[in-house]
């Protein structure tokens, strides 16, 4: 079965000489520009390394944040409709007053959970970029070896 033109498999085209090899060695100039280009090519390296470590820790922290304010909102809603219905419920066996003060202070319980929890939360965010960090210094003693 014979391939038409367009089916036939095209040859590949024969490779190109490659450059003459230059018995030289690179200048010192080219030395020193690959190093600037190798410096600046790890700095870079290094800020875009930070930032998306401070992007993940900054997105746990505002949901941390969000938590807090989620318990806030709902520990006022809970405070509002639950605090009536208990005083309510209290002021047929005591003065109103009394039922007042004896809810407000269980809230004010509820409140502090609330709050020790976010807080605890919290600590556990950590903003230092310990990656970039250890990626320094592992740059650093490289590059004092380097020069020894």
């Amino acid at each position: 079965m014979a391939l038409s033109s367009q089916e036939r498999p095209v040859a590949p085209a024969r490779p190109t000489a490659p450059p003459p090899a230059t018995a030289a060695e690179p200048s010192l100039g080219e030395l020193v520009g690959e190093i600037g280009q190798d410096l600046s090519q790890l700095v870079r390296d290094e800020i875009e390394l930070a930032k998306a470590e401070m992007k993940h820790e900054s997105a746990k922290a505002g949901k941390a944040f969000g938590m807090l304010g989620g318990a806030g909102y709902a520990g006022h809603v809970v405070l509002l409709f639950g605090s009536l219905t208990v005083v309510f419920a209290l002021a047929n066996v005591m003065d109103p007053a009394w039922a007042a003060l004896i809810v407000t202070a269980v809230w004010a319980v509820v409140g502090g959970a609330l709050y020790a929890k976010g807080r605890e939360r919290l600590r556990t965010v950590n903003l230092k970029p310990e990656q970039t960090v250890d990626t320094l210094k592992e740059d650093a003693r490289w590059a004092r070896h380097l020069t020894s």
